[in-house]
């Protein structure tokens, strides 16, 4: 294991599971990092692949790869077969920088070719995992001993590489976002909008609780390091822990998920009280609808320190809103800010009017970076609306308001169409979390052969309450239209989302979809 670098007093540092490193180690270990990819042969526009858990490291190699003008390549961990071995080949990297215990998965798909360079698992990241300190396989230079006595890079390429981000295939085979380098003037003017929407200061303290795999905290933490802030990341997203943290580092802004709000919520009174949050300047939450009564409670608890913004992966941040303007706009996700934009189109490429409901558009903010899909220029060219250039959609449905506040309705891909009625599951998901007893909930559409599809509800209980098909059916029955209760109800020991509270709605839906003509 490493020694712990500690950080001079008071210095912005970069933190996990008790490891520390401050700027200085940080960058100097970045630098070696990319002269030794350099010696290993990678050039400027290659990739390598980070199949590493959240710590010091996954940053380090990331930095190191951009030094050089190589493009890292975030890797969700829990992939395994098909979905490892498309990213690893889709990508084209030319090496990976693998956990230990995660090596036996990588290496039974790595592309002929491909060099590896073994990570070791730091003892806390272990501890906050719950799994055994592997040893070394032997198999591959260990991270540390490959930069023993390495020089750093002597000078850093002149551009700036491209990034690459999969999705989680939630929906299907993981897809890779390419986007543009971004110009150095560009990447100032993006750390200077960081600071301002996510309410931080230079020098300010962040913490980031979900996996870098993912789009948002991936950028938060490149944007994060940029600005030269205090960055303590978490291993795994735990909600007594993410409370001690902000307490002990004074954390002042966060990047959550609603997922993690309901978490949170369900903690006893006693435990949240335990903990002094006052330094707490920005909560800032994205990447799924937040329930309304949920977003409220968080407000009362916190204060008005929540801000939410939409985008998506594509398109980045295009809209924003406040605690005061939400609290106006109950449910919204903000309007577009800036050079940004949205538009609700109906089937026939139309702008929709106030209130109605169809396909979202967005359009990018000016200096955010054009981008396409790795191999799949297709689906690139068929986001694009037709009568809106520079207007691509990600899928989302949803209306405005007369003041140009967006609504989310739901996923076009997860809308249920029963006997003709459009049903968004994310409103009885929102419904259900409000019964006292239910911890999480995936709602979805499942054959019938009268309606075409009728709602099934897979729920996870609270430890100890048991609770009825009955219960939860008359429960959604007194607050929603008829047809929005659920048929199937289904209790779950644990419903199978990521560390970032990502449901794979899928490995639910499948099963009953199977041998049915051309579904799924």
């Amino acid at each position: 294991m490493e020694a712990v670098v500690r950080s001079a007093a008071g210095a912005p540092a970069i933190r996990c599971a008790g490891h520390e490193r401050d700027y200085p180690a940080f960058l100097d270990r970045a630098a070696r990092i990319a002269n030794g990819l350099v010696e290993w042969g990678v050039e400027p526009g290659d990739r390598i692949a980070v199949v590493l858990r959240n710590e010091p490291a996954h940053l380090e190699i990331t930095a190191g790869a951009a030094l050089l003008g190589a493009s890292a390549v975030p890797v969700n961990w829990h992939f395994r077969h098909h979905e490892l071995r498309h990213v690893l080949t889709d990508s084209g990297s030319k090496v990976v920088f693998v956990h230990t215990d995660l090596l036996a998965a990588v290496s039974a798909v790595l592309p002929d070719g491909v060099r590896i360079v073994e990570v070791a698992v730091p003892a806390g990241v272990a501890a906050a995992c719950g799994i055994a300190l592997p040893p070394p396989t032997g198999a591959h230079p260990l991270l540390d001993d490959w930069l023993e006595g390495r020089a750093p890079l002597p000078e850093a390429a002149a551009e700036r590489p491209p990034t690459i981000i999969y999705s989680s295939g939630t929906t299907g085979r993981p897809k890779g976002v390419l986007r543009e380098p971004v110009a150095a003037d560009r990447l100032e003017e993006a750390v200077l909008r960081f600071l301002e929407y996510f309410a931080v200061a230079p020098g300010g303290r962040t913490l980031i609780p979900a996996p870098l795999y993912h789009a948002s905290p991936s950028q938060h933490a490149v944007l994060a390091l940029a600005a030269g802030l205090d960055i303590t990341l978490m291993p795994r997203f735990d909600a007594e822990e993410f409370l001690r943290l902000i307490a002990h580092h004074r954390i002042e802004q966060v990047q959550v998920v609603p997922t993690m709000f309901v978490r949170l919520l369900r903690l006893p009174k006693d435990v949240r009280e335990r903990y002094d949050l006052s330094s707490l300047t920005s909560v800032v939450h994205a990447a799924a609808p937040c329930p309304p009564h949920i977003k409220h409670a968080m407000i009362d608890w916190l204060g008005p320190v929540l801000r939410e913004y939409y985008g998506g992966s594509e398109t980045g941040a295009v809209t924003w809103c406040d605690s005061a303007e939400w609290l106006a706009h109950p449910g919204t996700v903000g309007r577009a800010t800036g050079t940004c934009g949205v538009e609700v189109l109906g089937p026939d490429g139309e702008p929709l009017p106030t209130g109605a409901t169809g396909d979202i558009y967005l359009k990018p903010a000016e200096d955010w970076p054009r981008f396409t899909y790795l191999g799949d220029p297709d689906k690139r060219a068929a986001m694009e609306a037709a009568g809106l250039p520079g207007y691509v959609t990600i899928g989302d449905i949803g209306h405005l308001d007369a003041d140009g506040y967006l609504y989310l309705s739901d996923r076009r891909n997860d809308m249920v169409i029963s006997g003709g009625v459009n049903i968004y599951p994310a409103e009885i998901e929102g419904c259900l979390l409000a019964l006292d007893g239910v911890q999480d909930v995936a709602v979805f559409g499942i054959p019938d052969e009268e309606f075409g599809e009728v709602l099934a509800v897979h729920l996870e209980t609270e430890p100890g309450v048991l609770l009825s098909a009955e219960t939860v059916r008359a429960h959604v029955a007194a607050r929603l239209a008829g047809y929005k209760v659920p048929r199937a109800v289904v209790f779950e020991e644990r419903l199978p989302r990521d560390e970032s509270g990502k449901l794979f709605k899928r490995l639910l839906r499948d099963p009953y979809w199977a041998g049915h003509d051309g579904v799924i």
